[in-house]
């Protein structure tokens, strides 16, 4: 048996004495990857990312960029994303308030409360889904939880209320999202390192 050495070491391996970290995923059956440079705090989790993907049958070619910042508690405070594809570009910027509404301003501002939402959740993104899963301490205490959230579409920029499902198995958690069901497992700090279907970290 080897010993592996730094260099040797995939963004998978990242421990809590690692932070801040790049974390990058690659898309198991779509010319997709996802890399985001996190910055924790106890709960709280300031985020910058990119998500790049080529033309295929989910999706047309695109690119997204990302910044995320959570209170201490691990709830979403603002998120902000730029989208482009070949026609041009959009971007969407969201925050909460004290009274629990969001602010979504695509130059059109709303407000609303999504159904009681404390988490964002990116479509395509497996980073997204460690808001919900680190909030409530999940990968120490697995449960089963209806989450609500803000679900952000790519490249469109649209958000609407959904929920997310969790359900615990002996090693990975059962997700239901509005794109299917997996299975999803997470590292000791609760970030994805394999969502079925979906994608993987590298």
């Amino acid at each position: 048996m080897t010993t592996p050495t730094a260099d040797s070491l995939s963004s998978a391996d990242v421990t809590g004495s690692s932070w801040p970290a790049i974390l990058t995923w690659r898309a198991h059956s779509a010319p997709r990857m996802e890399s985001v440079r996190v910055q924790l705090n106890g709960k709280r989790i300031k985020a910058a990312g990119r998500i790049i993907g080529g033309e295929c049958d989910e999706h047309p070619a695109f690119s997204a960029s990302y910044d995320l910042v959570t209170d201490e508690s691990g709830v979403t405070k603002r998120l902000s994303v730029r989208a482009a594809v070949a026609s041009g570009e959009k971007q969407v910027s969201i925050s909460r308030d004290s009274e629990g509404y969001w602010l979504v301003d695509d130059g059109s501002p709303t407000r609303s409360s999504f159904g009681g939402a404390l988490d964002v959740e990116l479509v395509w993104s497996p980073f997204f889904n460690t808001l919900a899963i680190r909030r409530l301490g999940l990968q120490t205490n697995p449960a089963d939880h209806q989450v609500p959230v803000v679900y952000v579409g790519l490249p469109v920029l649209t958000a609407r209320a959904e929920t997310l499902s969790y359900s615990r198995g002996p090693h990975e958690f059962e997700v239901v999202s509005p794109v299917g069901t997996s299975a999803v497992s997470v590292d000791s700090d609760g970030f994805v390192a394999d969502y079925r279907g979906l994608a993987e970290r590298i």
